[in-house]
């Protein structure tokens, strides 16, 4: 394939101005499938072989275009130097924060710093010590730990190493006293799920295929039981479809063996997709010993348990929606599960419940209205259920390191209000400001406020939106503006601090939609954005663009809209749906060819949230939500930019890849339509350098094309 490249007097036109993008040539191809005797045309099919020279060459040289591009927009470089500045603010940022056997483990990142270490203290109060360092791991190599479960008596580490944001690990163990790694590797690995209780041996995550880049990478995956010092080939197939076919574990299912340190009795196996209703079976550990685990079921899907799970005694608590739009508490025995006459423990309340966190003497419970949330806590003793003041409103997340007594930790943050983290006393409802607390204060957030409004939607529903901005804005539709929406698996878009809202701080209005498709508003809200109600999901972005257009916040050629991963669906439909309506646009490592997903590695396991090309009624379905398919020739549309992951496993690059092509060739606006690969990342990255850079070009981007003052390239 010819190489693009770019005339010596090339001029980047000014956004305003109609220019002609010289993009690669792109063929088409004389493909298509038929499902129930519908035919779906796919002339860039070709682009899906990613092991093809030439494909890669068309990548590469979208790739070089875009970079080329971006290059020139005087205020990307700035943006991305603004976020590290902002960064190196904050004195460290500290996370799975975890207790085992009088020693805290924890990863901690300094302002400033690229990826994190890992650390450790003897006691909440002992002295910090480094217990690991990934940049001295492999050189040249930027390594990440993307998982660590230290051993019940504090003795190892199992760690999971990453590299090029491809999210398959390398497993090693870390001995705590000597800081020095034993010999045993283990990969490619989603990463340990955890230890037995005598230390010496630990559960993980494997495969048949070993070659990540193979569509066949995510089926019939298995759980084996690896024992320090013995050989990997000589490993347990522990938990999975071929050591227990009669379990009827399907090649999309992900089997998770593990046993929970305050459960000690008991292996649980967990038989998990995306769908958030759960599927399980328990063993005794003392089965261990022999060939054959005795597994039983403990819960299946129509027993509609979702969202948190965990036993205590001689019982099993979880989550569920039967009945209960917003979720509620219910409890039966672990010996003898009967979910469907289970006791509530928990009822029903305004709010839907986030989650359930256990410590010694009370489960806690988490809640959220999708902008604030709440605590409750459930006393095993009594059966009493009492609400806890919080010291601040916010978003709210719990967690229990050390689950033998009442002391955790709890996180609230909100949309411009950085994190603060508390040491919680669920005995006493105590907080205090924990050690791993870190105040900080980012300067030009104190002249942005937030805004919580609800929108009616194209049926009249109310749809929530968030909007932040500066206090001096002035509302004549005059401002760039970026709206946010996600919008699936039930995943609600909780008020969250992030550096990059300081774009606000430059004139611009951010504003994130809450579509059917999570659930802000419980179990109603998520199945309301499902499946064959999908459409609702971009016709609430759509409708969100429309009222900050009429209250104007914006106009629609100062507009840009953004969707990310499963958010692809949502912004490829929007601006296929309504192109008049924004002027530019992201989709982030975004799934805008749906009706091919279920064909890509990550794409079986995803098939229940979205459905498939096997049953009639799913198939109609993923066509409506398919970007690419509704491109047409002729049409005005918003500037694009796609963006992509050369090694990212959930969501091919193609499917980004597909939908430019498909616009390059067919709009008649005259705007760019342009292809981002980093080919040195996956779907995300921990890498701040990496990150910051990502996403100060996908503002630039949207900036230069809606007007504002700052981006333009001069002449």
């Amino acid at each position: 394939m010819k190489r693009f490249v770019f005339p010596a007097l090339f001029v980047l036109l000014a956004w305003s101005a109609r220019a002609e993008w010289k993009y690669p040539a792109t063929k088409t191809v004389d493909v298509a499938d038929t499902y129930f005797g519908k035919t779906y045309p796919d002339p860039y099919r070709w682009l899906e072989d990613l092991k093809d020279k030439d494909v890669e060459a068309w990548y590469k040289a979208q790739a070089e275009l875009t970079d080329s591009l971006l290059a020139k927009i005087p205020g990307r470089d700035a943006l991305a130097e603004e976020w590290m500045k902002l960064d190196k603010l904050k004195p460290a940022d500290y996370g799975s924060i975890t207790y085992e056997n009088g020693r805290v483990f924890y990863k901690k990142t300094l302002g400033g710093e690229n990826v994190g270490k890992l650390f450790y203290r003897d006691g909440w109060n002992g002295a910090e010590k480094l217990l690991f360092d990934p940049a001295t791991y492999k050189a040249g190599v930027v390594t990440t730990i993307q998982s660590f479960h230290p051993s019940w008596d504090g003795k190892y580490v199992v760690l999971g190493f990453s590299s090029g944001g491809a999210e398959y690990s390398e497993i090693r163990v870390l001995d705590v006293e000597k800081g020095t790694l034993l010999p045993e590797s283990i990969y490619p690995s989603y990463g340990p799920h955890g230890w037995t209780k005598d230390g010496k041996s630990f559960f993980y995550d494997a495969g048949k295929v070993t070659d990540i880049k193979s569509v066949d990478i995510e089926q019939n995956r298995k759980t084996r039981l690896h024992t320090l010092g013995t050989e990997v080939s000589t490993d347990i197939d522990f938990f999975s479809n071929e050591s227990y076919p009669e379990l009827g574990i399907t090649a999309k299912e992900f089997p998770e063996a593990l046993i929970e340190e305050s459960s000690p009795d008991y292996v649980i196996g967990n038989v998990g997709t995306v769908q958030n209703e759960m599927r399980m079976f328990i063993a005794p550990a003392s089965a261990m010993q022999e060939k054959k685990m005795p597994w039983q079921v403990l819960c299946q899907p129509s027993d509609e348990l979702v969202r948190g799970f965990t036993l205590h005694e001689d019982h099993a608590y979880a989550i569920t929606h039967a009945g209960a739009p917003k979720y509620k508490v219910i409890r039966t025995s672990v010996q003898h599960p009967d979910w469907a006459h289970a006791e509530t423990v928990v009822p029903e309340g305004p709010d839907p419940i986030q989650a359930i966190v256990k410590c010694s003497h009370y489960l806690l419970v988490v809640y959220s209205n999708g902008v604030v949330g709440r605590l409750a806590k459930y006393d095993f003793a009594s059966g009493k259920l009492s609400e806890i003041p919080l010291p601040i409103s916010g978003t709210l997340s719990v967690s229990c390191p050390d689950w033998k007594t009442d002391r955790c930790l709890v996180n609230i943050t909100s949309w411009i209000v950085p994190k603060t983290t508390y040491d919680f006393d669920a005995g006493k409802e105590t907080f205090e400001k924990s050690i791993f607390n870190t105040d900080v204060s980012y300067p030009g957030f104190e002249n942005l406020v937030t805004e919580e409004v609800e929108v009616p939607g194209q049926d009249g529903v109310m749809v929530p939106l968030s909007i932040v901005h500066r206090k001096d804005i002035v509302l004549d539709g005059s401002n760039s503006c970026i709206l946010d929406g996600y919008g699936a698996y039930g995943m609600s878009a909780t008020p969250r601090f992030s550096m990059r809202n300081s774009v606000a701080t430059h004139g611009v209005v951010l504003a994130f939609a809450h579509p059917r498709g999570g659930s802000e508003k419980g179990e109603a809200w998520y199945r309301a954005g499902f499946k064959t109600t999908k459409p609702n999901t971009w016709k609430d972005f759509i409708a969100c663009a429309e009222y900050l257009v009429k209250k104007g916040y914006t106009r629609p050629a100062k507009l840009g809209g953004t969707g990310t991963s499963a958010g692809g669906i949502l912004i490829s439909r929007a601006i296929t749906e309504r192109p008049d309506l924004f002027g530019a646009a992201i989709c982030n490592v975004g799934c805008a060819n749906a009706l091919r997903l279920e064909f890509s590695a990550n794409g079986p396991v995803n098939t229940p949230e979205f459905g498939t090309v096997k049953d009639p009624v799913e198939c109609a379905a993923l066509a409506e939500m398919d970007g690419v398919l509704h491109v047409q020739p002729g049409v005005k549309y918003p500037a694009v930019m796609g963006v992509g992951g050369w090694n990212d496993p959930r969501v091919p690059v193609w499917e980004s890849g597909k939908f430019v092509a498909a616009l390059q060739n067919a709009t008649a606006s005259g705007k760019p339509v342009l292809m981002k690969v980093n080919f040195d990342n996956g779907h995300f990255t921990e890498e701040k350098l990496v990150t910051f850079k990502n996403f100060a070009g996908q503002v630039a981007f949207l900036l230069w094309q809606t007007g504002h003052p700052d981006f333009q390239p001069s002449n």
